[in-house]
């Protein structure tokens, strides 16, 4: 007789398998911790140890050169003189920054803290791997390392995201739309999203989807290279969006309208309309956002959801246009151009001027 078979909880393997994902998790994160942790004090002991030669330069290089022979037979490779000038550079680079870490009054140093056993954690919070501390150290300016060292560890970007959004310039985007306390806040908290106006980039970059900037294109060419890329769509739009629809049909005296895509920004709690226009923007299509904002407002949203927001994407747009179709008390429609080539800072500026 054929043994029965038991009626085992599936849900019971999910909740082991989500269990041991959770702790290798973990287990990257400590290691990734330990790891720039443990850099960031040998650059420490570096610098301390070169200013305790007579002739720092030259007594320097062969500190280094003789620290690379040492670690490399007792541990193998990535100790080479370079590698120990990135962690030299770290730790001149980070050793004031107090979004980084954190040293405890009572020990002189992170050796103390990562020697004593008694210690429940190490005090220094460093929540990237070295691969992005390496990418951060190449940018210069404090206030704008900070902001992507802030908003890599908010969003759990990889290294590949941190260098698309450093590439794509976000933070000088968002520094040239902004008054200067805001400007402040995003080096001290990264991007705070409070009103719809917060969301709103101008332009978006959109390098990913391969279409050439002075290109012949459709519309539809354009949202379907987009629904392609969507997930990179998606980080270039910003925290909080889910991807909705596309070709979102609505329809009122037996007449259709399709919409080219929708979005929910979880943060603001809001549908988010997306029209794409090729070319420049005209005041009818501010007006047919108008009215797929107000149809979405009376027809769609929750009663504790607040009022949809739409974007008309386009090439090109006159301020004038926008000003003067909108209401002045607009704070839902907006109009912003897009770039489907990575421009240079210089270039952005003068983007931003334009409007």
């Amino acid at each position: 007789m054929a043994e029965k078979k038991a009626n085992i909880n599936t849900n019971f393997f999910s909740q082991i398998v989500d269990l041991l994902q959770f702790a290798r998790g973990n287990v990257v994160r400590t290691i990734n911790q330990t790891m720039v942790t443990t850099y960031f004090e040998i650059g420490r002991m570096i610098v301390e140890e070169e200013q305790g030669g007579k002739e720092r330069a030259e007594y320097g290089k062969q500190l280094l050169k003789e620290l690379s022979k040492v670690l490399t037979k007792e541990f193998g490779r990535g100790f080479s003189v370079e590698n120990l000038t990135k962690m030299r550079y770290f730790y001149l680079t980070y050793s004031n920054s107090s979004t980084l870490l954190t040293i405890s009054p009572k020990s002189q140093s992170l050796t103390d803290e990562l020697q004593n056993e008694k210690s429940q954690t190490v005090s220094a919070k460093f929540n990237l791997s070295w691969s992005h501390y390496l990418k951060l150290m190449r940018i210069d300016d404090e206030n704008e390392r900070k902001f992507y060292e802030i908003e890599a560890a908010k969003n759990n970007w990889s290294v590949r995201e941190l260098e698309r959004q450093y590439d794509s310039a976000l933070y000088t985007r968002l520094v040239l739309s902004r008054d200067k306390d805001k400007v402040k806040e995003l080096s001290e908290k990264g991007l705070i999203i409070e009103k719809p106006k917060d969301a709103i980039k101008d332009p978006y970059i959109l390098e990913f989807i391969g279409l050439p900037e002075q290109s012949v294109y459709s519309e539809n060419q354009l949202e379907e290279e987009i629904i392609n890329k969507l997930e990179h769509f998606l980080l270039e739009l910003g925290n909080g969006f889910t991807f909705v629809a596309r070709q979102k049909r609505i329809s009122f005296d037996d007449k259709h309208f399709w919409i080219d895509l929708v979005f929910y920004n979880r943060i603001l709690k809001s549908f988010v309309l997306i029209d794409l226009k090729i070319g420049e923007l005209k005041h009818q299509d501010i007006g047919q956002m108008q009215m797929y904002v107000n149809y979405y407002d009376r027809e769609v949203r929750l009663e504790d959801e607040n009022k949809t927001i739409g974007i008309v994407l386009c090439q090109n747009k006159s301020e004038a246009v926008v000003e003067y179709t909108l209401p002045e008390n607009n704070e839902h429609i907006f109009a912003s151009r897009y770039k489907t080539v990575l421009p240079s800072k210089e270039e952005l500026k003068s983007l931003i001027k334009e409007q």
